[in-house]
């Protein structure tokens, strides 16, 4: 089966992961490569990261830090085409993933991304639980069933980046107080 690689490291501060890698993203090698996604302009529109760019360099999101993934490897056009046993399988390769890179922040691009992981609904925005030690943000899809407007969705990418800054920062503190101990 042929599908998107991850881009993932070790210690990331970031990891954004969608539900599936649709067909046609497949078919050019790149994640969110449909005309209509807003994905990329609003990744840079939100400050997640410094400077714009489209699906051709998506491997260029490890250069600051942000990984990406998908809940279900196998493409499709949709998710409906995919069957419980794809996120059953799904759940338990990224529960591993997310154990050994080990990121700080993981974003699930839609809502039905993050309830399909965690069997459970969910708002959009920082959730109460973390994951591996990692802060979850639900960011609303880029395209997708939550149907949000682009504002809406940029306020949501814009939070994400303040969380991602906010969470670098305790961290960085908590190395110094460490150091100094």
């Amino acid at each position: 089966m042929r599908t998107l690689p991850d881009h993932l490291r070790k210690g990331m501060k970031l990891v954004i992961i969608g539900c599936h890698p649709t067909e046609s993203s497949v078919r050019v090698g790149h994640y969110y490569a449909g005309r209509d996604n807003e994905f990329w302009p609003l990744i840079f529109e939100g400050g997640v990261v410094p400077e714009p760019f489209d699906y051709r360099d998506d491997k260029r999101v490890i250069e600051f830090g942000i990984g990406l993934t998908d809940l279900v490897k196998r493409p499709s056009k949709t998710a409906t085409e995919l069957a419980r046993e794809d996120f059953a399988e799904g759940r338990i390769v990224l529960s591993q993933k997310l154990e050994e890179f080990a990121p700080r922040v993981v974003a699930f691009n839609g809502k039905m991304t993050y309830e399909l992981f965690a069997q459970r609904k969910c708002k959009f925005g920082l959730q109460k639980e973390s994951l591996y030690g990692a802060r979850v943000y639900v960011l609303p899809a880029t395209p997708g069933p939550d149907m949000k407007s682009k504002s809406e969705k940029l306020q949501h990418f814009r939070k994400l980046a303040q969380l991602v800054k906010r969470v670098e920062k305790e961290r960085e503190s908590g190395a110094q107080v460490t150091e100094h101990a």
